[in-house]
Parts: structure tokens; sequence; C-alpha cells
């Protein structure tokens, strides 16, 4: 009589605030409807009564949790899932609860983060395959017209990227956080740079050095798997795509330092990561920072535009050119989920289910994300603070004046 009392105010609640077409259904059969539609366009379906207490105070990583641990299924369009999950949490959350949720701080040794990092990325490289695109680029891609398939568009982001930091042929490249090895790749190839690019994570490394030999280029790339933190020398150029979501907000100014103390006096560094749109707590909204650091990326923080322009400035870099590229993110989700979706059986014989859900979820929840401005995505080029003015372009043209 509790639960049913109790689901039953909630339903109501959620009735006149939202009038969501959503059904919840209890393992005995009982049926509670979340709005005042014919048919739901969404069915929640609780296996546990363990899901309820997570489902009364539906925050995105209470939902999330209990989807993930099987004690809900939820049937529909996963859009429609997202949307009214959003909804749900948004019309239902509690202010006491939303102030709970404070700024977090991680540690970022170099050992807790091998292990974040290893933990997300060595999934299996056969998992990434399925659906990112040929290249296996696991960041957003650039969209230069809009109606670029998704493999043209991450060569063209990569382009814009090695356009933006003026890459010259016999260059040093450095790029951190190398993912399994596209970027400096494509740098030598159709650059002419050497290149040294880092990870951690061991899969990553063993493809991407894989890829270097298969391409004949082991005398211009070097892949190494190692802390960005460990790595000496000087770069003409520095990219790191993806990464710095990893360092911590309190270590950002010691990694822009790094960076600034491996780039040579008149290099060019170009810094590619999610930022957070709320400039106070640098948390996602509704929940979702606290899902994805459980169960997606542990250690992960965004920090808000502002204080990764302040840090770069602290670590003696200044910022010559900004740009923001959150619609391309949310098309590049859109993408990644849509793969992910048609590609659902083969992924649940490579994870677990656990694993399979986890990522469903998030993939096409950070398309939403970025869709509706709760996270952003800004590409930084740096370079050291303090130099002349005449040393600096007169205009952006230089980024294209060339097709990508």
């Amino acid at each position: 009589m509790f639960w049913e009392k109790k689901l039953a105010q909630w339903a109501e609640e959620v009735r006149s605030r939202a009038n969501l077409p959503a059904r919840l259904v209890l393992w005995s059969g009982q049926q509670y409807d979340f709005g005042h539609f014919a048919a739901p366009r969404i069915t929640l379906k609780v296996n546990s009564a363990s899901a309820l207490p997570l489902l009364l105070e539906p925050s995105l990583d209470n939902l999330g949790e209990a989807y993930v641990k099987g004690k809900i299924d939820i049937e529909g369009k996963l859009a429609d899932i997202i949307n009214i999950s959003y909804s749900l949490a948004r019309n239902t959350v509690t202010s006491a609860s939303k102030l709970a949720r404070v700024r977090r701080y991680f540690t970022h040794s170099k050992s807790t983060d091998k292990q974040a990092v290893q933990y997300h990325y060595d999934v299996s490289n056969e998992f990434y395959k399925l659906w990112l695109d040929e290249n296996m680029v696991y960041s957003c891609a650039y969209f230069e017209n809009g109606d670029e398939d998704l493999a043209t568009a991450q060569l063209k982001k990569i382009d814009h990227i090695l356009t933006k930091i003026q890459l010259k042929e016999g260059q040093t490249l450095l790029d951190i956080g190398c993912g399994w090895g596209a970027l400096v790749l494509r740098a030598a190839q159709k650059f002419g740079a050497r290149c040294v690019g880092v990870t951690l994570s061991q899969n990553q490394f063993d493809l991407a050095t894989a890829r270097v030999k298969a391409a004949g280029l082991e005398d211009r790339i070097e892949i190494r798997l190692q802390d960005y933190r460990d790595v000496r020398g000087q770069f003409d150029r520095i990219t790191s795509v993806g990464m710095f979501e990893h360092v911590g907000r309190k270590n950002l100014p010691l990694y822009f330092r790094k960076v600034h103390d491996l780039l040579a006096d008149d290099g060019v560094a170009l810094n590619h990561g999610i930022t957070s749109s709320d400039a106070d707590s640098g948390e996602t909204a509704l929940g979702g920072g606290e899902f994805i650091d459980r169960y997606v990326f542990p250690d992960g923080e965004l920090p808000h535009i502002g204080l990764a322009l302040e840090a770069a400035q602290r670590g003696g870099l200044e910022a010559v050119d900004v740009e923001s590229l959150r619609r391309h993110y949310a098309h590049t989700l859109d993408i990644w989920a849509e793969n992910f979706e048609a590609r659902a059986e083969e992924a649940k014989k490579l994870v677990a289910d656990e694993k399979f859900r986890i990522w469903r979820v998030y993939l096409a929840g950070c398309a939403y994300a970025f869709e509706h401005d709760d996270v952003s995505i800004f590409q930084i080029v740096c370079r050291k603070a303090g130099r002349s003015a005449k040393t600096l372009p007169w205009s952006r043209r230089y980024m294209y004046e060339k097709p990508l």
C-alpha cells in the first residue's frame, strides 16, 4: 500500500506538471500513466521493488542506475526515452536534491588517471569499431557543410585542427591523448609532420602502433603508452583532442603549463575539449554528471569555458582563437547513437548487458545534452603568452582558404 500510494501521487504530480506520454508498469501489472494520452510513447517496466526509491527521485543518475542495473526496462524509440527521461527529471527533482549536488574534485594522480582511462577506452577495439567511423575517431566531427557522412566529417575535423595550428612539413607535432592514431597519421601523411602520440590506453596504443606500421610511417610517427606529464622535449605544434576532460578542474593550470613547457617559443597548440555550461557548479544538468562519473568516465570533470581560458592564461598560454562546435557534437552523437542502435545485437555479444545499457543511454543522453546546451565543446588555439602582436594573423582567413 505504501508504494502504491507514493507512486499514484508521483504519477499525478507528473501529469499535472508535465503531461508526459509515458506509462509505468509494475511487475504486478499495476499501471500508472504520466499523461493524458490514449497510448504512451514509452513504457517503463519495473522489474524490482528496489527500483522504486530511484524512480520517486528521478534524477538522470537515478534513472540511469535503475536501467543499467536491470531494475527497469524501457520500451519505445530511443529519442523519446531520452526526451521523456529529461522531462521527468526536470519536473520532479526537488530543489533540495539539486542543492545537494556539490562540485566534485578528484585526485588525478598518474595511477588513478591511467585506471580511469583504461576503464573507458579499453572496453574492446571491436566494440568501438561498431559505431565509430572507419578511422575510429572518438571525438566531435566537423560538418563543414552539414551534409557530410561521419567518416568525411571526421577527416575534416582533423584537417580543420591541423590547418588552425598552421602545421608545416618537417615540423614536430605532439598529440596528447592520441586515441587510435587518426590525427598523427593524417598529420604525417598529408602535412609531412614528424609526430609523437601519447595515450594511457593499452588497446589504443596497440592498434595505433599497428596502424603506423601498416602505413609505413614508423620513421615519422612514434606512439607511446605514456602519461603526458612524463613527456620531455619541445614540439613545434601540440594538439589535445578530447583529453582535458580527464585532467580535473584544479589541475588545469598545471596541464596548460605542461603544454607551455613542451611548446616551442614560436609554436602553436590547440585544445579541443568538452565544457560544462554551468558556470557555478561545473556539473551537467539534473544528475547526468553523477551517472557519467559512476559508469562512463570515472573522475571526469568538465570546466566552464571561462575557467578553461583562465587556466590557459595561468599556465602561460594566450588564447588567440576560440570556436564552439556544439552543433557538430550533437550531430556526431546522433550518428553514433544511430550506429549503436543499428548494431545493438553485435554489441551485446561483445560486452556484458550492463556495459551495453551504459553505452546505449550515454550516447543518446549526450546527444540531448549538446543539443540543449547542457554541455558544449570548444577548440582553443594557444601560443605562449607575451609574444608580439605582430606575430598574429590579421584574420581567420588562413583557416578557410583551402578546402578541408
